[in-house]
């Protein structure tokens, strides 16, 4: 009956991992495939959305190292963040924050999830190629047939790596969150601080670089920092 209910988890999971890993490149790129998004979503989807956003933040300052832009290859955080979000509400309530052992495995299980899926695109354009190869004369042609069919196929199969990607990670993480908060031992406070201070020096590093790289990014930096604070203390 357990493993039933886990099944019942995961095949709605799948559905939310596949459509957000496919606004990464596919369709229709609105930014729900960022992690602080995905995460969230996927600790909604269990009953735990506060978990998944603690998650997310998280993930999204790791997140902020790498762009998806042009043919580098990059970690897929759409599909990762979902499952890390799930994982991170193995434990919580819908009002609580993760549970400090489900928290730690969350981000380590959206990072080899992220590497992972980043993979799985590779071979899925290379999948994409292969099928478009054997057609290039009636692409060059123009037909309208053979560019909407490769368009379908392409997203279909991203579509289905999600999916597969998704329940596979969850399948697996699921039970080691169970048995890491069941044995975790290491004080709350001193968890937290540790994951958040490795993710946090990752942000920093990445928002260095950007400032050393991209002209005009320390004054956006600050302006955003100064309305980020202005709008927090209007709220206080």
């Amino acid at each position: 009956m357990e493993w039933f209910a886990v099944l019942i988890d995961v095949i709605p999971l799948a559905l939310l991992a596949a459509v957000v890993g496919l606004d990464v490149v596919s369709f229709p790129q609105a930014m729900i495939s960022r992690p602080i998004v995905g995460a969230t979503l996927g600790g909604a989807f269990l009953g735990a959305p506060e978990a998944g956003l603690v998650c997310g933040t998280a993930l999204e300052c790791l997140a902020l190292e790498s762009l998806p832009v042009g043919a580098s290859r990059y970690p897929e955080w759409g599909t990762a963040s979902v499952v890390a979000g799930a994982v991170a509400s193995v434990g919580a309530t819908r009002s609580s924050f993760p549970d400090v052992g489900a928290f730690a495995v969350a981000v380590l299980v959206g990072i080899v999830a992220g590497w992972v899926g980043g993979w799985s695109m590779v071979k899925q354009r290379q999948l994409i190629a292969a099928f478009a190869r054997p057609r290039l004369d009636q692409l060059a042609s123009g037909s309208r047939k053979t560019v909407v069919g490769l368009q379908v196929f392409g997203m279909t199969v991203d579509l289905a790596r999600g999916a597969l990607l998704g329940a596979l990670m969850f399948l697996a993480a699921r039970p080691l969150a169970v048995l890491v908060n069941a044995r975790w031992t290491v004080g709350e406070d001193v968890s937290r601080a540790i994951v958040v201070t490795a993710v946090a020096a990752v942000a920093a590093a990445a928002v260095w670089k950007d400032f050393h790289a991209i002209s005009g990014t320390r004054r956006l930096f600050v302006a955003s920092l100064a309305v980020g604070t202005l709008l927090v203390v209007a709220r206080a």
